[in-house]
């Protein structure tokens, strides 16, 4: 059999969207503008299958995401292992979360095992808090704000506009040079995700803030609803050198856009020290596991 498997473009949108909207998942890769961004370092192609949206990742060595719609999710896989029998291809599957491989755990009693990557995993917060910054463990968060309020006295906040998008971009390119994107690919393709998010911020319903000290912008986020609960942060950037500018848009924009949401997903830390330590300190609730399935070996 053969299944045809296509780039995702900005005009597929619609289609991938009203497959998405069927299913609760608080994964930040259940998500059009997550998948378009970073189509051109993962090379994902998708596919109707059995009435059913599957994602594949790569050429050589296919991986096929977990079926998203309504339909039957167990002739959706019969299907996709069907196709890498006749292709002569490892049957895999990747971004799978507990409850999905739960399902398939039920279909398939004892066929497939699922290996977690924590450097996958995505940061749940209650967004309240992030707000609030109450107590003592966000004691510091709390003092790096109240420090960044004490020297920029004229700092704001403003939504992210056609007005102000260049100085977001420009910012971004300071970012680029200060990260060293021209030596480091994993920086350079951060660099690029960013900055397609800000230009096509509008096709892809995005929502943007940005934080302003001495006139100039010194912090930008990009986000979006992710769930009837949930808000995803896309996007946060900030000068290393100004002294909570990080902590400032990160309260600011959550509570211009996100303080109905229950939960804010701040996505993974793709296993940087750094990252990680950042992500621990605003004490996640939860974390959304995405592991790899595969074949159990007789």
């Amino acid at each position: 059999m053969d299944i045809e498997f296509k780039r995702v473009e900005l005009e597929d949108k619609e289609l991938i969207n009203s497959f998405i909207k069927k299913q609760s998942s608080r994964s930040c890769s259940l998500c059009f503008a997550n998948i378009y961004l970073w189509e051109p370092h993962y090379k994902v192609t998708y596919s109707i299958v059995e009435n059913m949206l599957i994602f594949k990742s790569s050429e050589d060595k296919p991986s096929f995401s977990y079926p998203i719609g309504g339909s039957d999710v167990k002739k959706a896989i019969d299907t996709i292992i069907k196709y890498c029998e006749e292709k002569s291809l490892a049957f895999k599957m990747y971004g799978v979360t507990e409850e999905q491989f739960e399902v398939i755990n039920q279909l398939y009693p004892n066929e497939f095992q699922i290996e977690y990557n924590r450097d996958d995993a995505n940061y749940v917060y209650e967004t309240q808090k992030l707000i609030n910054l109450s107590g003592k463990k966000y004691h510091g968060k709390k003092n790096h704000i109240n420090k960044f309020m004490k020297l920029h006295e004229d700092w704001n906040y403003e939504d992210i506009t056609e007005e102000n998008l260049d100085e977001c971009i420009q910012m971004a390119l300071d970012w680029r040079k200060e990260n060293d994107c021209d030596t480091n690919e994993l920086k350079s393709i951060e660099f690029c995700v960013a900055l397609n998010a800000l230009k096509k911020r509008k096709q892809l319903d995005l929502i943007g803030g940005l934080i302003r000290a001495e006139k100039k912008v010194v912090a930008f986020t990009i986000g979006e609803p992710l769930t009837k609960d949930t808000f995803v942060i896309h996007i946060e950037k900030a000068y290393a050198d100004v002294d909570g500018a990080y902590p400032m848009i990160n309260r600011e924009f959550l509570a211009h856009h996100a303080s109905e949401y229950t939960y804010v997903n701040r996505e993974e830390d793709t296993g940087a020290e750094g990252l990680r330590k950042a992500k621990l300190s605003y004490k996640p609730i939860f974390m959304v596991e995405a592991g790899n399935v595969t074949r159990i070996q007789a």
